[in-house]
């Protein structure tokens, strides 16, 4: 497992990790380089697994629970296994929005996954930043204190005044992390995220 890299997209619900992870395995694909993904749903029904798997991608669900927690044997088994029968260059995990990436990340490192190419992407939807950090700071805080760099979705919604403010208060909670800012509707800066993971 050693020469495969991993990506953890971490994030609250809703902040776009399924639609960033999708055009990541695109821009992959078009470099022909293998990628898996694992995808850890809450709920009875994987729909994002079953949206990735429709893209014609190799993809692993984890359902009825949380990987960090209650599904971490099942998390490393299917590492393991991922590696065994898939081998994939690139393999990208996206936890339930109510995961802790970091957690995460040691279970990878347990898993005899070379943990210096395991890169945390924290994800900051633009368009609730003010909710969550209303309702969910501390949480919202220990998300994405351990990322390797921040990812500002749908800026394509948000005023440049309205992207400036946000930027600022992420960087005042991380410190010295840079940010990506990123549009799925545009595509702006989904290079720039494969870049920073494949190193």
């Amino acid at each position: 497992m050693v020469n495969m890299f991993t990506c953890i997209i971490g994030g609250f619900l809703g902040t776009g990790k399924t639609t960033l992870l999708m055009k990541i395995a695109a821009r992959c694909r078009k470099k022909e380089v293998t990628v898996a993904i694992l995808v850890n749903e809450m709920g009875e029904v994987g729909i994002d697994g079953a949206t990735i798997k429709a893209e014609g991608y190799n993809a692993v669900e984890l359902p009825d629970g949380c990987i960090c927690c209650s599904l971490s044997g099942s998390l490393q088994n299917a590492l393991k296994n991922i590696d065994r029968d898939i081998h994939p260059d690139v393999l990208i995990i996206e936890p339930t929005g109510l995961a802790l990436p970091h957690k995460v990340k040691e279970l990878v490192r347990t898993s005899m996954i070379d943990s210096d190419r395991t890169v945390i992407v924290g994800l900051a939807d633009t368009k609730r930043f003010d909710e969550l950090m209303a309702n969910k700071e501390e949480f919202f805080r220990r998300q994405l204190l351990p990322s390797d760099f921040l990812v500002m979705t749908k800026v394509d919604l948000s005023t440049k005044e309205e992207t400036d403010r946000i930027s600022n208060e992420l960087r005042g909670m991380n410190p010295g992390k840079d940010i990506v800012y990123v549009s799925a509707i545009t595509g702006e800066g989904i290079d720039e995220v494969v870049r920073r993971i494949m190193g």
